[in-house]
């Protein structure tokens, strides 16, 4: 077995505007894995001041967990549980090997159905946001995710407000993610507020604040999704007591970020013991990476998914790789393989 990287640098169209800044490019690490006959492609992506494997000697230790799949031929899944996005890139390869282009033999990977997604609206001016929300529901989507927390909440809240005040309840599911902007102290206030407008909300505060965050699940008109507070918690038994501790609504789960397809099985696994709900969302991925996250999720949750899931559309970069994958109205669809 041989195992090849690429690291490469991929640049975005526009800027993607989060609570924690702005990306303008996107590095990621390409592992091409090969058996001697077959080969397989996978993307090593972490995100800079966010993924818990993201560090300066990022490809050497890549390359160290490389040398080990060619000298055993297998995955140490305990030893690759802190480094996710190492993981999910190699997971994935090995996948292909295994199986080809399918990595699952599901519906969604044979052509034969698409999977729902949200429309995204990246954090930007009040102006550019409520042109970027008209764009979306222009296109078709019937659920659109908002990132808010970069600008003044009055003009966030006056721009879901006047989405609502456009179409009902029935008719745009509307998610919110936050990326941790509130202060505990004033989150609650913000999500009563929210609340009148929107279905559900993403880590409305910083990841680490069990307790704060624990008491928002209790007391919040409007149900809360955990994101980064996931990101780090990578054992299993550890996993179950925060669902536990802080009983979310949703938990949503980003392989490269949450411990790869094998990390998120468990999630999921915990999540249904406590009552959680889930979706999946890629994390600024390449085709490559979403379109391996689309295929685990239609593996994950069967062919018949009616809840949007947050996968990209591949359009985000000027230099993206082709993949079998295209957008019709508001699902992700897979080409049939050849």
């Amino acid at each position: 077995m041989k195992v090849d990287i690429e690291e490469r640098v991929l640049h975005f169209k526009q800027p993607a505007g989060t609570s924690r800044g702005v990306y303008t490019e996107r590095r990621i690490w390409l592992v091409s894995v090969s058996d001697g006959g077959t080969v397989g492609h996978g993307e090593c992506a972490p995100l800079p001041d966010l993924s818990c494997d993201a560090r300066a000697d990022y490809g050497e230790v890549l390359r160290g967990f490389c040398d080990q799949l060619e000298q055993t031929g297998q995955l140490d899944y305990e030893a690759l549980r802190d480094y996710p996005s190492m993981l999910f890139g190699l997971e994935t390869a090995l996948l292909e090997v295994k199986s080809g282009k399918r990595l699952f033999d599901t519906a969604f990977s044979r052509g034969e159905v698409g999977i729902p997604i949200n429309g995204l609206v990246w954090m930007g001016s009040y102006e550019e946001m409520l042109q970027r929300m008209e764009e979306k529901l222009e296109q078709g989507f019937r659920c659109v995710k908002l990132k808010i927390g970069a600008i003044d909440f009055d003009k966030e809240l006056d721009l879901v407000k006047r989405i609502r005040e456009r179409f009902s309840f029935h008719e745009v599911e509307l998610r919110l993610d936050a990326n941790g902007a509130f202060k505990p102290d004033e989150a609650l206030y913000k999500l009563e507020l929210l609340s009148q407008y929107a279905q559900s909300i993403e880590q409305p505060i910083k990841a680490g604040q069990w307790a704060y965050m624990a008491e928002l699940c209790r007391e919040s008109p409007i149900p809360i999704a955990l994101d980064e507070e996931l990101i780090g918690v990578n054992d299993r038994q550890m996993k179950s007591h925060l669902l536990n501790v802080i009983k979310p609504a949703y938990i949503i789960l980003k392989p490269s970020l949450h411990g790869g397809m094998a990390g998120c099985r468990e999630w999921i696994e915990a999540a249904r013991q406590h009552g959680v709900g889930s979706w999946i969302t890629s994390a600024l991925e390449s085709n490559v990476g979403l379109n391996a996250i689309a295929q685990f999720c239609s593996d994950v949750y069967g062919d018949n998914i009616t809840m949007p899931q947050g996968l990209g559309t591949g359009q985000l970069f000027t230099d993206n790789i082709p993949m079998p994958l295209e957008i019709r109205n508001n699902q992700l669809w897979r080409f049939a393989d050849e």
